[in-house]
């Protein structure tokens, strides 16, 4: 009898263990930086010189000689060389967040591996694609606090994560007169996907549409504590070529006015490829696209008309917000 008891005594605990709620997600306030493959980093550096600026301070990333463009104080666009042809050119998007090991802990929790280091930039021995073998010694860093963690999504997409100071993030939540407002990629499983950025990491449905308004081709995905958000590209035809692939993987540059952008970017002696348009969200915006085929579009933060195929169900980035 004594020994039942014990059983359920500890079934019980198990139980309760069990019920306790999960340890509390660290805020995950928006995109602090994207890293984008080129295949020729001189020449895609003159392109992005003309579409941003070189002369912001970043007030987090320290003095860095690394080929990034700032969008922002607080956002910026790296860019890397890769020879290896790739149908993903958008290599790595940066979040930012108020507790690095918390966050690990929280990932950990969840059975998601994670590698945390107080250096901006992990070599991929370190960080191991998926299915790959993680290096048996990796590099001592006890000496610095950690304020990068870096883990992938389940479609193998290189998420990072950069702990940013008080001050710091009172700048990030300010309204910006040109901000990096999304990210988009190709993705295959939408369901496999949201199990990870709205299961685990809280982020919610901003506003979803298509080519026709029967269809689901876009995704947008919103920061739970922000308002930049990722974009998951959907119903993509395994021979897409290479302008199309370019088309879908993407940066979006919020901005007030449309025509004042294309303005000063002409001036700067780059033509977008295409007129400025209305998108089926209801927003102005105006596409170029890199040397390597990679879109960056400019966006007005706000719609002008209402969307087609679903309503906006987060707030929109930009002064009015």
């Amino acid at each position: 009898m004594k020994k039942v008891s014990s059983v359920i005594v500890i079934l019980l605990t198990y139980a309760l263990l069990a019920a306790e709620p999960p340890s509390k997600r660290p805020r995950i306030l928006g995109i602090a930086g994207v890293r984008v493959l080129v295949t020729n980093v001189p020449q895609a550096m003159e392109f992005y010189a003309k579409l941003l600026s070189k002369d912001h301070p970043c007030l987090w990333c320290g003095q860095q000689n690394r080929n990034t463009f700032s969008v922002n104080q607080v956002q910026f666009v790296e860019l890397a060389k890769s020879s290896v042809p790739d149908s993903n050119r958008i290599d790595e998007i940066i979040f930012a967040t108020d507790n690095v090991p918390a966050l690990k802990k929280y990932l950990a929790a969840r059975n998601i591996p994670a590698v945390s280091s107080p250096f901006w930039r992990l070599d991929e021995s370190v960080l191991p694609r998926p299915n790959t073998v993680m290096m048996e010694h990796p590099p001592d860093t006890s000496k610095e606090p950690d304020i990068f963690l870096f883990t992938h999504d389940p479609e193998g997409h290189q998420i990072g994560f950069v702990q940013l100071a008080p001050e710091v993030l009172g700048e990030f939540s300010k309204s910006q007169t040109a901000r990096l407002i999304h990210a988009g990629f190709i993705v295959k499983d939408h369901t496999m996907e949201d199990s990870f950025y709205k299961d685990v990491l809280g982020f919610h449905l901003y506003w979803h549409g298509g080519m026709k308004d029967e269809e689901t081709n876009w995704v947008d995905m919103q920061v739970p504590d922000g308002t930049d958000w990722i974009e998951y590209m959907l119903n993509v035809p395994p021979n897409a070529d290479k302008h199309t692939i370019g088309v879908l993987n993407h940066i979006a540059i919020g901005v007030s006015d449309i025509e004042a952008e294309d303005f000063a970017v002409r001036k700067n002696g780059i033509t977008a490829h295409e007129d400025p348009k209305i998108g089926r969200d209801g927003k102005w915006q105006l596409n170029f696209y890199d040397p390597d085929d990679t879109r960056i579009e400019f966006m007005e933060f706000t719609p002008k008309e209402k969307p087609c195929c679903s309503e906006f169900t987060g707030p929109h980035p930009g002064p009015n917000k």
